[in-house]
């Protein structure tokens, strides 16, 4: 199923409120303005009758011509000044990178975070929007289906960025407690889709789909038009609080694999997990064996709060499966490790369970290897 023009998407989504040309908005701060989430945003933000203005903070100045840009690195307290006179801001400047070396990733993710919300509380900022993820309610076999905003934060930092996520999380509930004044909106999406790479989207790479035997996956997305969105109610204050997005409802792992036309891989958990284990360890993956636990237990949330407030997805999960695939069409990824053209030839469509079950056989020769040295 292919998913509507953007371009339609975009138009149908903004405001249609007569506010008049000299309505007394918001000025709304966006870091990380330049790229991703935070261009499109930046983008929505700046074409809205609902806001004043748009400012936008990236370490380059990015396409948005409407925008006031100051360029700086979000860990600079200089941001301070940069942020006077905003009434609300949005922190999207976050690495996710899979290849970013992971201490400097936590150093940055948190630094930043931190550096921004004790930067909008000297500068007067009233409300400050946080992004993480819906993966920090953690996949489990005992989760509702679907999980409500209020449900424990169960995850651990075994997953990419999971960590950092979580560490966010506990800064935005610190804030208003640190900075009496302050209110902090965190909006965790589903597995987010549009121009991402992470390591569920690469879960759709492979030749073949991994299923852990025994495990109850159950898929459910979020394009970023949807997320944008939805950080623009929260921005106008049309609803506040913990909110998680995403599309209505699920797929099960059987229409996934119905749907996408890739046939599954089922391997028994201590195989899977162990080689994924090792694999990272020794540096021939770059997604820890905590990923997996995202394709193999339910993760999915309600977004009753935004619905409440009026708010609904544009996308179905069945459209955001089609135009992921259509992203990733052409590109070949084992066990999380993106391959050549050259490489994927080679793997073919036995690559995931060559990778995965001759996992002991590379850490043998890795470990002979480093004897010899």
């Amino acid at each position: 199923m292919s998913s509507p023009d953007p371009q339609v998407r975009a138009a149908r989504n903004q405001s249609t409120s007569p506010v008049g040309p000299n309505a007394r908005g918001p000025v709304v701060a966006v870091t990380g303005a330049a790229s991703g989430v935070g261009a499109l945003l930046t983008a929505r933000l700046a074409a809205s009758a609902e806001v004043r203005r748009v400012v936008a903070l990236d370490e380059r100045r990015g396409e948005c011509a409407a925008a006031q840009w100051h360029v700086l690195d979000v860990r600079d307290p200089a941001i301070a000044d940069r942020l006077r006179g905003a009434d609300v801001v949005v922190h999207l400047a976050l690495d996710l990178d899979l290849e970013t070396d992971a201490a400097a990733r936590t150093a940055y993710n948190v630094r930043g975070t931190q550096t921004v919300l004790t930067a909008a509380a000297a500068a007067g900022v009233h409300r400050v929007v946080l992004c993480t993820s819906a993966m920090v309610y953690g996949a489990l076999p005992d989760n509702e289906l679907p999980l409500s905003e209020d449900a424990e934060l169960r995850a651990t930092a075994e997953a990419t960025g999971v960590g950092d996520l979580l560490e966010i999380e506990r800064l935005a509930r610190r804030a208003p407690r640190a900075h009496p004044g302050l209110n902090v909106t965190v909006v965790r999406p589903a597995i987010l889709v549009g121009g991402t790479d992470t390591a569920l989207t690469r879960y759709f790479e492979s030749p073949r789909l991994l299923v852990v035997a025994g495990s109850r996956p159950a898929w459910q997305f979020c394009h970023v038009e949807d997320l944008c969105s939805a950080l623009e109610y929260a921005v106008l204050e049309k609803v506040d609080g913990e909110l998680a997005v995403g599309c209505e409802g699920w797929l099960e792992q059987e229409e996934v694999e119905e749907l996408s036309g890739i046939r599954r891989m089922e391997l028994p958990s201590a195989v899977a997990l162990g080689a994924a284990a090792r694999l990272h360890r020794i540096g021939l993956t770059p997604s820890p064996a905590g990923d997996l636990a995202y394709t193999m237990y339910p993760w999915v949330v309600s977004g009753s709060r935004l619905h409440d407030a009026g708010w609904r997805p544009e996308y179905t999960n069945e459209e955001v499966l089609a135009e992921l695939l259509e992203e990733v069409a052409g590109r070949h990824t084992v066990a999380g490790r993106r391959l050549g053209r050259k490489d994927a030839t080679a793997a073919g469509a036995a690559g995931a369970t060559v990778a995965l079950l001759g996992a002991a056989a590379v850490v043998r020769r890795a470990r002979k290897a480093r004897r010899r040295i």
